[in-house]
């Protein structure tokens, strides 16, 4: 695949998303390199970057969604929605958080087109670090206790209870399922709203670190079936944070230990994007994010950080430019030879899938990335 000389920035249409793929700062860096950004007309809006903030920056403004998906390479921030399939083509690189294991729908779609999709969630170093869904995991964590904290007061349908208690009053326990980055940063924020934490992760290492950061102030837990029901039973804010590269995140909490939790307890499964690590979860959305079940409030947003999409779309992309760049400048074969992390972001291609955890939830054959790119 050759060098990309034009890039497109389509306007969000997830519910109620209003983060954006690219930031004016992105948009000169590409222009400078000789690579042309067509950005749709109000895709910044949300994030408060005006049509004329990019102008400013050398993007060309377009019209319409068709034109700015018309381009070689297409940067977006959520999954291609299925009024976008058809903006889906095999001449086509797109770039983007895709979790195709939990949306078999837009697997399907970019096979069938036979698009080039390079997913954020799956680019990963050497030592195992996500880079590009780690400045999302951060803001998901930390919006996770926030939230959480919103709907246990009582007028939002939760137990009434404050996250950092009282003098002579018990503080709220929240219960963390994971360790990774959105794990440890809810837990952190807990901790700062003076609530008691427990941080729950089978990574023994990870566990050792937080306590060694947080010297006690977090209670940290190896993962076990025990240690998880006596947890969730008496938890005041479950949030879960447990991620699988590439795959579904696995069930830990089941439909019996969500039934043991205290009427209008709250749970916030970060997960969800995956699949979700609590049994009872389905996904929701912005504007109708909690339902109740077995008495719990169930908060369930696919897409979190998108409530503060000025933060995220700049935490976002200040990770991705330089991958885009790299795409862009080098193309997406050259750019996935020369960068081993970059190959493991590449999930389809032609018409198959090139990431293994991903073929393997969805029950295909995995086929080399660089293979299939030099086809």
């Amino acid at each position: 695949m050759a060098a990309i000389t034009t890039v497109g920035v389509p306007k969000e249409i997830k519910t109620l998303e209003y983060r954006v793929a690219m930031t004016p700062d992105g948009v000169r860096e590409l222009e400078r390199h000789g690579i042309d950004v067509f950005v749709e007309t109000g895709a910044g809006e949300g994030a408060s970057i005006t049509d004329d903030d990019y102008r400013a920056a050398g993007a060309d403004i377009v019209a319409t969604a068709e034109e700015a998906w018309s381009k070689q390479m297409v940067v977006k921030v959520k999954e291609p929605q299925e009024s976008e399939y058809g903006f889906l083509r095999d001449d086509l690189t797109l770039f983007t958080y895709l979790h195709l294991a939990a949306y078999p729908g837009v697997a399907q779609a970019l096979l069938d087109a036979g698009t080039t999709g390079i997913a954020y969630e799956t680019v990963q170093l050497a030592d195992g670090a996500l880079p590009l869904l780690a400045p999302m995991s951060e803001v998901a964590g930390r919006l996770a206790t926030q939230t959480g904290a919103y709907y246990l007061e009582r007028h939002n349908g939760g137990r009434g209870v404050l996250m950092g208690g009282a003098p002579g009053v018990r503080p709220a326990k929240v219960v963390v399922l994971g360790a990774g980055n959105v794990g440890w940063n809810s837990a952190w924020i807990a901790a700062g709203m003076e609530a008691e934490v427990i941080l729950i992760d089978k990574n023994l290492d990870r566990l050792r670190w937080v306590d060694q950061i947080h010297k006690g102030r977090i209670m940290t837990l190896a993962s076990n079936r025990g240690a998880i029901e006596r947890s969730v039973a008496e938890a005041d804010l479950l949030i879960g944070a447990v991620l699988v590269a590439g795959g579904r995140a696995p069930v830990i909490v089941d439909d019996e230990m969500v039934r043991s939790m205290k009427p209008r307890a709250v749970v916030v499964d970060v997960a969800v994007d995956q699949g979700g690590c609590i049994e009872t979860i389905h996904e929701t959305s912005h504007d109708a994010p909690v339902y109740e079940m077995h008495g719990v409030i169930h908060y369930a947003v696919g897409n979190m950080p998108g409530a503060v999409p000025h933060t995220s779309t700049y935490a976002l992309t200040n990770a991705t430019l330089p991958y885009v760049l790299d795409i862009a400048v080098e193309g997406a074969a050259g750019a996935a030879r020369r960068d081993p992390a970059l190959a493991l972001g590449v999930n389809t291609v032609g018409g198959r899938v090139t990431n293994a955890p991903v073929a393997e939830y969805l029950g295909v054959e995995v086929v080399d990335p660089l293979i299939a790119l030099s086809a």
